[in-house]
């Protein structure tokens, strides 16, 4: 599906509620393709009455949902997998169109949160508690497992169909209703999808969708009618959203932001690490990730040739038209990020925190295209190294032997992710459980399937999305204690 077809199928409204697209009562917006700086729509946001209408619908819906047999449960979200799938085109159009990723990779994440839902559907009917050991004497003592309730769930603008599943899926599976707040920034797919789950079958008002700014996220979280929340997101807004839920006593899993390292040892490729090097912390999603290895720790040994490979790649990326199937590299979200990546750029070369040896600048072609920039030497310590820039620039930093590695790659108040590049398995081993990091890949990407837990440590937040234990995010536990 190309760009025109993509603004054909555009969604009219920036919220979906119940069964039915509503248009927002909020401020207009223009909505921008990043890829040209031209407007492809002109639409409110959602408002209060946007907010207040959804979370009620959730409410009514709850009952019903929660009620409902798990094995009809699970058959639905089967469904709801297989819509995904057939409309992977159409939703991986609009996400292009929204936020500029290229086709291939969104239609990648689409073709990702299919299996997403696919993965908790097969939980949806195997959600049981325990037979308690209890005191000697006629005792039964069991627990039970339910749902929360209604679930405020908040996502980015950098991949929102994927990120819409790794919430929406597990959520739903145990039986909660869900209210989403995509980013301003990107809205019409979290709309067009919740459309087509509802179509599909999900039943009105267990899933709408209400695509606004800060200020309905804040109405959203401090909601009477909300029992959790979910958010991912930057960490100042990821503060705001803790503060509000702590207010009212729920619980709230916080994915926040990373400075994620990678650490490549002499016993690997140093091309290859280099032109990975690159590739997984910079040109992918234009650096817009927050578990992008966007720190390259490498030992001195191989460093400057791991350090000519990534310039080399640098220079080689195909950056263009992210609706054309042979480009690589897109460009950012808006103007306005182009220009804060590129005053990170400049400050970073006024204080000296590194060499910048590629990028830096902006691509010569209409659009928010910042090149894939590359600085050497960076001091650990500098903001370049410590602070995430959520753009297309890599900090890449020598270090002699592995405890300095680790140190090196645990010296930040981030911890998303790690990534350790290595020949050597009891090295992997032994580097993987030093990492201060709820996530670590060896001599790969991180890949989030379903079925692993994936969560922050230190200010990358808190909770647990993938696997059991994110299932178990949106349950609660009853204990039955019974005298017989």
């Amino acid at each position: 599906m190309d760009r025109r077809e993509a603004e054909a199928s555009l969604p009219k409204a920036t919220s979906f509620i119940s069964d039915a697209e509503v248009p927002g009562g909020g401020v207009p917006r223009t909505f921008v393709h990043p890829a040209t700086g031209d407007a492809y729509a002109e639409l409110p946001l959602a408002g209060p009455a946007e907010v207040d209408a959804a979370v009620a619908a959730a409410r009514a819906a709850f009952p019903a949902w929660r009620a409902l047999a798990p094995a009809s449960r699970r058959d639905l979200l089967h469904r709801l997998a297989g819509t995904l799938r057939e409309h992977t085109d159409e939703l991986a159009a609009l996400v292009t169109l929204e936020m500029g990723m290229p086709l291939r990779a969104s239609a990648a994440g689409v073709a990702q949160a299919a299996e997403w839902f696919a993965h908790y559907a097969g939980w949806a009917d195997k959600i049981s508690g325990i037979t308690v050991p209890a005191a000697p004497g006629a005792v039964h003592d069991y627990t039970a497992l339910s749902p929360r309730g209604v679930v405020a769930a908040i996502i980015p603008w950098n991949g929102p169909v994927i990120a819409l599943a790794l919430k929406v899926a597990p959520a739903l599976a145990a039986g909660n209703c869900v209210v989403l707040k995509p980013s301003e920034l990107a809205p019409f797919s979290s709309v067009r999808l919740a459309a087509l789950l509802t179509g599909a079958g999900l039943p009105p008002g267990v899933l709408s969708v209400v695509g606004g700014g800060p200020d309905t996220g804040e109405r959203l979280v401090g909601h009477d009618g909300v029992d959790l929340v979910s958010f991912t997101g930057g960490n100042r807004a990821g503060r705001a959203v803790g503060r509000a839920a702590a207010e009212r006593h729920l619980p709230a899993v916080l994915e926040l932001g990373g400075k994620s390292a990678s650490l490549v040892f002499d016993d690997v490729d140093p091309v290859r690490a280099g032109k990975l090097g690159v590739t997984l912390g910079a040109v992918q999603n234009s650096g817009q990730g927050c578990f992008l290895p966007t720190r390259l720790l490498v030992h001195r040994g191989s460093y400057d040739a791991v350090l000519d490979a990534a310039v080399a790649a640098a220079g080689r990326v195909r950056i263009g038209d992210p609706f054309d199937p042979g480009t690589s590299m897109g460009p950012v979200v808006s103007a306005a990020a182009a220009e804060r990546i590129l005053g990170v750029v400049r400050a970073a070369r006024d204080r000296g925190d590194g060499r910048l040896v590629a990028g830096g600048t902006r691509v010569d072609r209409p659009g928010s295209f910042v090149a894939p920039t590359v600085f050497a030497d960076v001091d650990p310590a500098s903001p370049l190294a410590q602070e995430e820039v959520f753009g297309p620039v890599l900090a890449v930093t020598p270090f002699d032997d592995e405890d300095e590695a680790v140190a090196l790659a645990n010296g930040t108040r981030f911890g998303l992710a790690g990534y350790v590049w290595t020949a050597d398995l009891a090295r992997a081993h032994r580097v993987a459980a030093r990492l201060d990091a709820g996530y670590i890949s060896v001599n790969g990407m991180a890949g989030l399937p379903p079925g692993a837990p994936f969560g922050g440590w230190k200010a990358s937040g808190h909770g647990t999305e993938g696997g059991l234990d994110g299932l178990r995010e949106y349950l609660r536990t009853k204990n039955v204690h019974i005298q017989l």
